[in-house]
């Protein structure tokens, strides 16, 4: 996905608002700041521990709002559906994407539906599209990460790519591994009205934390420096982790971001999240090292457990397809 980026996507529609490489488009409208952006949702099976593929397809798209520091307010909802389609089934995924709306205080207010020839679409795609009003004063973005931030992250990780696994394989774990799958915004607007200094934020979905780091490092030329000990996983998850040859690094997420804060503020910020219920597992895991030049190329670089040093590259393909 990072390549097609890079090679297809970028060089031909390349302008000054996509080239910031964000989960959301801001843009000046009649003196408003908005924020746009879009998805679209593939996730196999479509009913999983902890969610399905409507709340995801709301939780998704408010999600990438929230990390260019806006209040989500609309969204769009296309459907294609595969002939065939249970009327019961499209009715529990509507129902479950008004609830989570309703949850994550936005509206749907337009959309579309498809149908395509059975074999056609495997059941159900939906595709969201929403805008938001920034809050944010500042800039929050990758081209704002600066050396000497802190590198914070909300919680623990893994939850949401291995429930899918779970589900898909028909695997069967001591204990109910379920979703993180959850509206971020009004953590991010705590942190706001906290008045903390946010460079920048992005949630950790495919490609999980490794791949998250690596873009933004990658985009503003730093290198990064984390702590193993500092990150939370759950030990149910690292053990299907373990079984399953996948590094939680690189797990899929749908409820859990990093952000990018003003050293000054760090301890601030994690006081601020670790005080909300979506960010009770908080945690300041590194920060952001020094300008990258032909000697020391944009990295990130873990310490591990143990104290070893590694580097943690971008992942080279897919962990877990059709997570999202």
């Amino acid at each position: 996905m990072h390549r097609l980026i890079e090679q297809v996507f970028l060089p031909a529609f390349g302008n000054p608002l996509l080239d910031t490489r964000h989960d959301a488009a801001v843009a000046d409208l009649g003196g408003a700041r908005v924020a746009v952006t879009t998805d679209s949702y593939v996730v196999q099976p479509l009913f999983f521990p902890g969610g399905d593929i409507g709340s995801l397809a709301v939780n998704g798209t408010v999600n990438d709002l929230a990390m260019a520091g806006a209040r989500p307010l609309y969204l769009t909802a296309g459907f294609i559906l595969e002939e065939g389609l249970p009327m019961e089934t499209l009715r529990r995924v509507v129902d479950s994407m008004r609830r989570a709306a309703e949850a994550a205080g936005v509206r749907i207010i337009t959309g579309d539906t498809k149908v395509v020839d059975k074999g056609k679409g495997d059941g159900l795609f939906i595709n969201t599209a929403g805008i938001g009003l920034v809050e944010s004063a500042r800039p929050i973005a990758p081209a704002q990460v600066r050396p000497g931030d802190a590198i914070l992250l909300s919680g623990d990780l893994g939850r949401h790519g291995i429930a899918i696994m779970a589900v898909r394989e028909g695997l069967e774990f001591e204990t109910v591994i379920e979703s993180d799958s959850a509206p971020v915004a009004p953590l991010v607007l705590a942190l706001l009205a906290a008045g903390v200094d946010v460079r920048c934020l992005r949630d950790l979905t495919r490609g999980g934390l490794a791949s998250a780091l690596n873009e933004i490092a990658e985009t503003v030329g730093v290198t990064m420096t984390i702590d193993e000990r500092a990150i939370p996983v759950r030990d149910d998850v690292r053990g299907a982790c373990e079984l399953l040859g996948f590094d939680p690094l690189y797990v899929a997420n749908e409820g859990r971001f990093v952000a990018f804060v003003a050293s000054r503020d760090a301890e601030r910020a994690l006081a601020v999240m670790a005080a909300h219920p979506l960010g009770t597992g908080a945690r300041i895991i590194g920060e952001v090292g020094d300008r990258a030049d032909d000697h020391s190329p944009a990295f990130v670089v873990m310490t591990s457990t143990i104290g070893a040093r590694r580097i943690v590259d971008m992942l080279s393909g897919e962990q877990l397809p059709r997570i999202c």
